[in-house]
This record gives C-alpha cells, sequence and structure tokens, in this order.
C-alpha cells in the first residue's frame, strides 16, 4: 500500500476568479492571469486555488479548465504561490483526467466536489469516489470539497475522516463551506488532528480559529486581501475583539453585495473598482451586472472605503 502523502500547507489560499473575456461567448482570457498573479503575490498571498466555485469550474470545458490549469501553474512557479486546482464537477472519466492534468503539472494539490448527481450517500460511496481521484493522480494531495448547500451531499465531515485510516493515502484534508462549527470542531480533531482543514465560508472565519481551524479560502479574499489576513491574524493570536470587528465589516461588504445579486458576478465586478485586475464578466447562468447594479456596487465600495475599512 502507497503511503500517506505529507502535506504541510497552512494559512490562506484564494480560490481566484476565472477572467473571461466580455464577448459571446465569454472566452477564458488566460492572458490576465499572470498579472493576476503577481497582485495576490503583492498582497502576500502565497496561496490560490483555480476552477473552484468562485472560478467558475463547473461553466467550463475540459480543455478550458486545463488552459487555466496550465496558466496559473506557470505563473504559481514564477511566485512561490501554492496552487490548488479544483478538479469535480463533472463525469467521473473527467474527473480522473482532469487529475491526471493537474499532476501532471506539479500541482500542490487537487481539491475535488463529490459526484454531483448520483450523489454519495454514505462514508463507504463518498470513499470508494475519491479513491478513484486518488488513483489518477497518487502522487498528488487530494482535499475533498464539503460544500453541502451546492452539492447537496451532507455527509458528517468528522465522521468521515475518523472512518478514513489509510485507505486513501493521497487524502490530505478537505475544504469545509459550511457554518456547522460542530462539524468543523470533529474534523479537526479526527484521527489526532491529522488532516488539514480549509475553511470556505466567509461568515465565520475567528469562531473557526475557535475550534481549531489554521487554514482559509474564503472569495472574498479577492477584494480585501489584507482585511481578510487581519481578520486570520487577530484570530490566531487570540485578538477576538479586532478579529470581531474586522468580520463584521467584511460581511457587511460581502452581504451588501451578495443582496445586488449573485455574489460571484457581483465580486468580480467589484474587482475592477478595487483592484488593478479586470476578471470580466462572468457565465451563464450566473448572469450579468448591468448600469443600475454596477452604479450601486460602486456607491457601497464608495463608503466602505470612505470608511477606511
Amino acid at each position: 500500500m502507497q503511503s500517506r502523502l505529507r502535506y504541510a500547507y497552512r494559512g490562506l489560499v484564494v480560490p481566484v476568479f476565472t477572467p473571461f473575456k466580455n464577448d459571446s461567448k465569454r472566452t477564458v482570457n488566460a492572458s490576465l492571469i499572470p498579472r493576476y498573479s503577481d497582485y495576490l503575490r503583492s498582497k502576500s498571498i502565497t496561496g490560490v486555488l483555480v476552477n473552484g466555485t468562485t472560478g467558475e469550474g463547473m461553466t467550463m470545458t475540459v480543455g478550458e479548465r486545463k488552459k487555466v490549469a496550465e496558466a496559473w501553474s506557470a505563473a504559481a512557479k514564477i511566485n512561490d504561490q501554492h496552487l490548488v486546482v479544483q478538479i469535480g464537477g463533472t463525469n467521473l472519466a473527467d474527473v480522473k483526467d482532469l487529475a491526471s492534468h493537474a499532476e501532471s503539472l506539479g500541482v500542490s494539490a487537487i481539491l475535488s466536489l463529490p459526484e454531483l448527481y448520483y450523489k454519495p450517500s454514505s462514508v463507504d460511496q463518498l470513499f470508494d469516489y475519491l479513491t478513484e481521484i486518488s488513483d489518477a493522480a497518487p502522487k498528488t494531495p487530494l482535499l475533498y470539497y464539503h460544500f453541502p448547500n451546492m452539492s447537496k451531499v451532507s455527509i458528517h465531515m468528522g465522521r468521515f475522516l475518523e472512518s478514513i485510516g489509510d485507505r486513501i493515502p493521497t487524502l490530505v484534508g478537505i475544504k469545509f463551506t459550511s457554518t456547522n462549527l460542530e462539524e468543523a470542531s470533529h474534523a479537526v480533531q479526527a484521527d489526532n488532528r491529522r488532516f488539514t482543514i480549509f475553511l470556505g465560508s466567509n461568515e465565520i472565519i475567528p469562531a473557526a480559529s475557535v475550534v481549531g481551524i489554521e487554514s482559509f479560502m474564503p472569495s472574498t479574499a479577492n477584494l480585501f486581501p489584507e482585511l481578510v489576513r487581519a481578520i486570520i491574524e487577530h484570530s490566531r493570536d487570540g485578538d477576538y475583539k479586532n478579529a470581531k470587528a474586522k468580520q463584521e465589516t467584511l460581511l457587511q461588504v460581502f452581504k451588501g453585495l451578495a443582496r445586488l445579486g449573485n455574489p460571484i458576478v457581483c465580486m468580480k465586478a467589484a474587482m475592477a473598482q478595487l483592484s488593478p485586475i479586470e476578471v470580466g464578466p462572468s457565465r451563464e447562468p450566473l448572469g450579468a451586472i448591468n448600469e443600475l447594479g454596477q452604479n450601486q456596487i460602486n456607491s457601497l465600495l464608495h463608503k466602505f472605503k470612505s470608511a477606511n475599512f
């Protein structure tokens, strides 16, 4: 049996947007990716996740997802960034192909959603699915993507991780996009704290830190990298008063954007106002921002920039 893979990364990983051109096909704009990587590195971001929910990975073809992964792989090597590639969200044969491709690029880790139509309903079914993926990329650390609100797969992550043992040698942790702190705490403690737990939620960074989570993948770090890093650092240092205050500021902006439309669509529009990186529009079925919506986003951001957040 293959020995367990080691995975030492801890900290912040930014789930990046996929740049699309503002044309009828929303063509992938891979030429922007080196500048995007440079920008994040200038903000002390040392980890990126591509082709995830924020990156609209499930709207892209296998060829497009490979193109994006290749562009980020090249940029991440230059900027010494930890690169995680999300490979789930399509049929199993393509998931395994994407896993193998990611391994050929030498990425730091792969992340996978569960099967999204024939959904696993038991620990054993999820184990079997992830084993197939692990076998396709046997040298690359594997993270499972737990996002029950979207995937509708609600297998308890603490109990799942407790059951793994040595059966999936490449499985090193999970991305936990949920606000269930009991489940998060159980996952952190599983198998003597063996697994890396990345929090994917924007809403509960300080609270997740209290239960032992040390690593984070919040989408808002694209827009407010300094603010998110400050929340994480205050939480790590036990300064929960400042962590809570900054978390509340982050949530006001995030919820304000979400009230104006799809959060990914609105965050992509906001990023053009907050950074030198214009990642372009989103693909269908997420929709688009009209002029009124853009003006509302600009007004919201002006309010918070004026408050020196």
